[in-house]
């Protein structure tokens, strides 16, 4: 358990940027969503006040047990995530066309949020246990690559394609972080360009017309190209300083499809304009370097890959996010991770963060 003059060490910045990020994202999410109610006329943004709720408690729960321990509960959690996912590709609530939801009495779960969290827990623990002297080659990350591999197959099939990268990056910054060579580095590059004509064939008809858009989203406004331009105006209307909180009409109006989940930012962005995003862009900055700081501080190479997977979990998903929702890449279904609703999403978020915490409250040492 942790020494109550621990606390005095926490990362008192990560824990106020998370609050202001999660604050932020209510209020765009209360914007989106009036006049729109979740399951049992719910307000969205009352659900995703009760999530943090229950996130801030799994936070706490988190930071309490050393993360040494925490990986003892690696292999069953995996098991249980993977699991869920097959649970869901059989039973699973379909919703817009895609099958990624398990309904519990009240609750709606996505299993593939919480196997992001499973995933870096995972590939920790086995790259810690079979650590090595020299730089890893393809050999060495065979099994890492199959525990990925079958979870991300699993997502894709949903169809999630945006967490499904997110699996892949996961793993590609973890093998980064543990140090592979050169060779195997070139190796991956050229193996993952050779995939592209596969991966382009195994794409659905409306994914593909999601990369063309990107580049023409005139090309079928009203079909593929509909979420881009809609996203682009919202963020184009706000202008400098925004229309006001709860003043874009964009939104209001019920133009911007996914407002409160993929396009949270286009909401922000209406809202408050320029300057209102550009301040939530350096909020998440801050959060992100605290991370990569926590693992570049972290005391074992164990608190740097856990630290490290979940950074890297956290800047590619907002990069992407964003990317996304001003048209500087496809639109994947990446929501904004603690700003865009999402009861799994955000309760895993905030078991990362706990994580986070954990690695660095264990830098410090007390005795008596």
């Amino acid at each position: 358990m942790v020494d109550r003059r621990a606390l005095a060490n926490l990362d008192w910045t990560l824990v106020v940027t998370t609050l202001a990020l999660t604050g932020a994202g209510i209020l765009s999410i209360y914007s989106a969503s009036r006049g729109v109610s979740g399951s049992l006329d719910t307000p969205f943004f009352v659900k995703q006040l009760w999530w943090l709720l229950c996130g801030a408690i799994a936070a706490i729960v988190v930071i309490l047990f050393d993360y040494r321990t925490l990986l003892r509960l690696a292999y069953p959690c995996y098991f249980l995530s993977l699991c869920g996912l097959i649970y869901v590709l059989l039973f699973g609530r379909v919703i817009s066309g895609a099958q990624r939801w398990i309904i519990i009495g009240p609750l709606t779960l996505q299993p593939s949020e919480f196997m992001k969290i499973s995933l870096i827990l995972t590939l920790a623990n086995y790259f810690d246990r079979h650590e090595k002297p020299r730089p890893w080659n393809l050999r060495d990350l065979f099994i890492p690559a199959v525990i990925t591999l079958f979870p991300a197959l699993l997502i894709a099939k949903e169809p999630d394609l945006g967490t499904a990268l997110v699996i892949l990056v996961i793993f590609a910054s973890m093998s980064f972080i543990v140090g592979m060579n050169l060779k195997s580095i070139l190796v991956l590059t050229v193996l993952g360009l050779g995939s592209l004509p596969l991966g382009w064939s195994l794409l659905k008809d409306y994914q593909k017309g999601r990369i063309f858009t990107l580049f023409n989203p005139e090309l079928d406004p009203l079909g593929s190209g509909y979420h881009l331009l809609q996203s682009k105006i919202a963020v184009g209307s706000g202008g400098i300083w925004g229309k006001g909180l709860w003043g874009g009409t964009q939104s209001r109006l019920n133009f911007l499809p996914e407002k409160h989940t993929d396009f949270i930012f286009s909401v922000f962005s209406e809202d408050l304009g320029f300057v209102g995003a550009s301040l939530l862009l350096i909020l998440y900055f801050i959060f992100l370097m605290r991370s990569i700081d926590v693992a570049y501080r972290a005391k074992d190479s164990l608190g740097a890959l856990l630290a490290g997977g979940i950074a890297c979990m956290f800047t590619f998903s907002a990069a992407v996010n964003v990317a996304m929702t001003v048209g500087l890449a496809p639109v994947v279904g990446i929501p904004f991770p603690l700003i865009s609703y999402g009861g799994s999403a955000l309760l895993a978020s905030l078991m990362a963060i706990g994580l986070l915490l954990n690695v660095h409250l264990r830098r410090f040492k007390f005795s008596g």
